[in-house]
């Protein structure tokens, strides 16, 4: 029998024999085959015995029958992309997208173990990457409906890791009086490797969205076996592995909660279930940057965002909250004052008065809190006008930044910015520290 790509097979060596799925190869000397483990390996085609095939490739329509047990609570899900919503393609390799919620919900049974899912909604398929405040926004106004509707108790969103904690703090402040659990989930490795963390998350997210917590939050695994996850806060936690099952972090907090195949056990406070009508606030202002601060760097570059016109940008500083000053080569010092007082972009025989960008500060160090007070530099630095964000992570202060420009009535002077900056809207900032 002619083995073909998307067949399962055994490839025999003179000492040694290969099992897995057969896949395309762009070189004729080479065939490539996905072990069981998941991991792909090339095989020179001349050292090959025989190609034996055990499994031939389905060609059936993958269709599942969602159905509904009357005894179980109902949820929705929201389809966005990433990895846990991509399948094997043996012609290539690699995987594509699940392109139907039914063929999405064939490979993960296990989230019908607790719930049913009634409705599922998918606004768009995209990596986390290919991702901006349009689809924020556009994933908002889904889920406001889904959480209005007395019928749902709470969603799950499926998505990409690399930006996935840029899409949960863009959430955590565009659902106002949020009522339900709204469950951002992921899969660090796809659904063919038996290492795959897919199926334990969503497990975990269903009986997170059917909790009491009336809040944003990401669930995934608390460490690398398939034991138990964690409930994250959506503005204070990080992506801070490449590829390890418990990549997501929580900074400077604890969990919501920690979640088995069974239990939601209460690890800090959150915001309860309730009977709130949840409305959508996503007003944004897509002229916002975030700009690392590195030893020698030209205070100049800042000029290029305002010849831009960007509102506002988010400086990553060293330790408490340092960037190059007066002894350095290159002192941020003078700079920071100028595009703080007034905008370059602004006409030189405008009468008008212009607003400088808005410029806030966070630490590259991720743990710990920014305290400008501490060294002469730090004051020095403060002087200028930076708005120092407390305990905030990077990520979160870009989106919570563009947010509040967004509104006019809160950015019509700086006073009023700094003010909603370093207001809790969403557990963004702490007023104590957590391990």
């Amino acid at each position: 029998m002619k083995p073909n790509p998307g067949d399962k097979v055994e490839i025999h060596l003179a000492k040694q024999t290969y099992k897995g799925v057969l896949l395309e190869s762009s070189e004729s000397g080479i065939v490539m085959l996905k072990l069981e483990s998941g991991y792909n390996i090339g095989l020179n085609r001349k050292d090959i015995l025989e190609i034996e095939v055990i499994g031939k490739a389905s060609e059936e329509k993958e269709d599942v029958e969602i159905k509904k047990d009357a005894d179980k609570p109902n949820i929705a899900m929201i389809i966005t992309g990433g990895t846990i919503a991509a399948r094997l393609n043996p012609r290539k390799g690699g995987v594509d997208w699940l392109d139907t919620p039914e063929s999405l919900l064939k490979f993960y049974p296990g989230v019908f173990d607790k719930v049913n899912v009634v409705k599922v909604e998918v606004p768009f398929m995209k990596a986390s990457e290919d991702m901006d405040f349009k689809d924020w926004q556009k994933l908002a106004k889904v889920a406001e409906k889904l959480l209005n509707d007395s019928s749902i108790q709470g969603i799950i969103i499926t998505h990409g890791t690399d930006f996935l904690h840029y899409t949960s703090a863009a959430l955590s402040f565009f659902l106002r009086d949020l009522n339900k659990p709204v469950i951002l989930t992921y899969s660090q490795r796809s659904i063919d490797r038996a290492s795959s963390d897919a199926n334990l998350n969503l497990q975990c997210a269903a009986l997170a969205a059917i909790s009491d917590m009336a809040e944003v939050m990401i669930v995934g695994h608390a460490n690398t076996n398939d034991d138990f996850c964690y409930a994250m806060p959506g503005t204070k936690v990080r992506k801070m592995h490449t590829s390890r099952r418990d990549a997501f972090k929580v900074v400077n907090a604890k969990p919501f909660a920690k979640i088995d195949s069974e239990n939601v056990i209460k690890l800090s406070d959150y915001r309860l279930r309730n009977k709130s009508n949840v409305k959508v606030d996503s007003k944004f202002e897509e002229e916002v940057a975030l700009i690392k601060v590195y030893p020698g760097q030209d205070p100049h570059i800042l000029d290029y965002y305002l010849k831009n016109k960007y509102k506002g940008i988010v400086l990553e500083m060293g330790g408490l909250g340092h960037v190059p000053t007066q002894r350095a080569r290159h002192s941020w010092i003078k700079k920071l004052k100028e595009v703080q007082k007034k905008s370059l972009a602004a006409s030189e025989d405008s009468k008008e008065s212009s607003e400088g960008m808005i410029v806030c500060a966070v630490s590259q160090t991720i743990y710990g809190r920014l305290d400008p007070l501490v060294y002469s530099n730090g004051r020095e630095i403060m002087g200028t006008g930076v708005i120092y964000l407390e305990d905030m992570l990077a990520e979160t202060a870009l989106v919570k930044l563009g947010w509040v420009l967004g509104h006019k009535e809160w950015s019509s002077t700086k006073d009023k910015v700094k003010e909603k900056m370093l207001k809790n809207f969403s557990h963004e900032v702490n007023d104590r520290l957590e391990e």
